[in-house]
């Protein structure tokens, strides 16, 4: 017999925390490496974006991490971090950090844009896959 996919009510806050860092790691790695192989094949412009793509990627779900903290004290009434007006605030100046590095490593490198969209995409691939994993657990 086959067992039912686990139910996404089921999953726990440390059960988020996990994949978020799982995802993290492996943004990273995948980044890394095919930072490496961008820079053989096509050169270190493209690899730079690449890498400034991944970045931001890892960063972000870091960001999404420390957000969701503070949604979940929210949720399960509990006192709410002191840090959540710093949390929020950060996360909004994230965005515009980012979309400044993203401009700087357009006019700086001047690589491939697909590149760096592959990059930013990473954060997505890998906290999706991350989600489909812990459900079929």
């Amino acid at each position: 017999m086959k067992e039912e996919a686990r139910s996404i009510v089921d999953i726990t806050d440390e059960d988020q925390e996990a994949l978020l860092k799982r995802a993290m790691r492996n943004t990273l790695i995948l980044g890394i490496l095919s930072s490496m192989a961008v820079l053989i094949g096509s050169g270190w412009r493209s690899a730079a974006m690449l890498l400034t793509g991944t970045l931001i990627s890892a960063a972000s779900i870091l960001e999404w991490q420390r957000l969701i903290r503070v949604i979940n004290a929210k949720l399960n009434s509990q006192k709410t971090p002191t840090s959540a007006f710093a949390v929020v605030l950060f996360f909004v100046l994230r965005l515009t950090v980012f979309a400044g590095v993203i401009y700087g490593s357009l006019k700086c490198f001047q690589g491939s844009v697909v590149a760096l969209l592959c990059g930013l995409g990473l954060a997505a691939l890998t906290v999706g896959w991350e989600a489909v994993v812990l459900l079929r657990d």
